[in-house]
């Protein structure tokens, strides 16, 4: 039957309803490398430093805030002051990242060099971003869809902020542009992000040199136990110095300049 009612066809790529369904997935996938590339190239982001930690760690203050209301429940303090004590790694990764911003911004050359970045969620990841922007450098947030993480920190410069829908793009994104590792105190996602670096390095897939920092001895030495794993043979004796282990924002400074110095600063970009 004839219908006379004007009608026009929508195009498929403005086609929100199939842009969402599983037919469209490859698009959806190939747009979060696409996007991504054409701002990171467009900014001239070469390379970067990341940021890896607990989305739980709070900052001094709000650790002080959270013990003074603590109830006097033995259970809510004794959190509370756990919290306290972690909220060092906060302080620590904010003070790295300001003074790692503040020496990269000092560095000669075109492009923007080894910029901070973390998933852009709260705790140490705030603690990062927020550290470069006290220096006055800008700074990458990869954030993820997540139904407990509404938004990405306020302290993410806003052309260098990414939500991903994707864990796997999201981690092309983090470890193609690093030149350094920061692994501060988390939980499963900052194991996730660690072992997937030194599985790479350990299989040759990423061979180039990327320094990585655990920090916090404390808390690794009882969480991951690499010496066990060479005695039993389950990686080679040599992998174990494949990290850097530090409580020392200093050294941790030191050691990252250093290595980025030596291996990294004439390099021409990222490379896996």
């Amino acid at each position: 039957m004839r219908n006379d009612t004007p009608f026009k066809p929508k195009k498929a790529y403005l086609d929100e309803e199939f842009l969402a369904s599983p037919d469209a997935r490859p698009i959806r996938i190939v747009a979060e490398y696409l996007e991504p590339k054409e701002r990171f190239d467009r900014l001239r982001v070469r390379d970067t430093i990341l940021f890896f930690g607990s989305a739980r760690i709070p900052s001094r203050a709000e650790a002080e805030e959270r013990l003074a209301a603590a109830t006097g429940a033995p259970g809510h303090r004794a959190a509370a002051t756990r919290m306290l004590e972690m909220s060092r790694y906060y302080e620590d990764t904010r003070e790295l990242a300001r003074r790692l911003t503040t020496w990269s911004k000092g560095l000669k050359g075109s492009g923007r060099r080894f910029v901070v970045c973390s998933g852009g969620g709260p705790g140490i990841m705030e603690a990062a971003n927020r550290g470069a922007s006290e220096a006055k450098g800008e700074n990458v947030g990869l954030c993820i869809s997540l139904p407990f993480e509404a938004q990405g920190n306020p302290y993410i410069t806003r052309k260098l902020a990414f939500e991903f829908h994707y864990f796997f793009m999201r981690k092309y994104w983090f470890l193609y542009l690093a030149k350094a590792m920061v692994i501060m105190p988390g939980g499963f996602g900052t194991l996730d992000e660690l072992f997937e670096a030194l599985t790479l390095i350990q299989t040759h897939k990423m061979t180039k040199k990327l320094p990585i920092v655990l920090f916090g001895t404390s808390y690794w030495d009882k969480v991951v136990n690499f010496e066990a794993m060479a005695h039993w043979g389950m990686i080679d004796a040599a992998d174990v110095a494949l990290v850097h282990r530090t409580d020392s924002v200093d050294e941790a400074y030191d050691f990252i300049t250093t290595e980025l110095v030596a291996h990294h600063l004439a390099s021409p970009g990222p490379a896996l």
